[in-house]
């Protein structure tokens, strides 16, 4: 079986700053509300990594993404 090699999605589309209030976009990196996606995983790279979970950092501060999973 080929893997597909992985590649950063930031850098494909030349996205330097990462916002931290476009929640859709940093929600797919936390799936259901607790840890952040690592690099290994999501396939982005160190530099952009660092950028993303900064972002998420700062959306948990501001209450635009929560700190516990969500229970149903």
């Amino acid at each position: 079986m080929i893997r597909r090699r992985k590649y950063c999605k930031f850098c494909a589309e030349k996205i330097d700053y990462i916002d931290y209030k476009d929640v859709r976009l940093l929600g797919s990196y936390v799936p259901g509300g607790s840890k952040i996606i690592p690099r290994r995983v999501s396939g982005v790279c160190s530099t952009h990594q660092r950028k993303l979970a900064t972002a998420i950092k700062r959306a948990r501060q501001l209450a635009l993404l929560s700190y516990t999973p969500e229970s149903r």
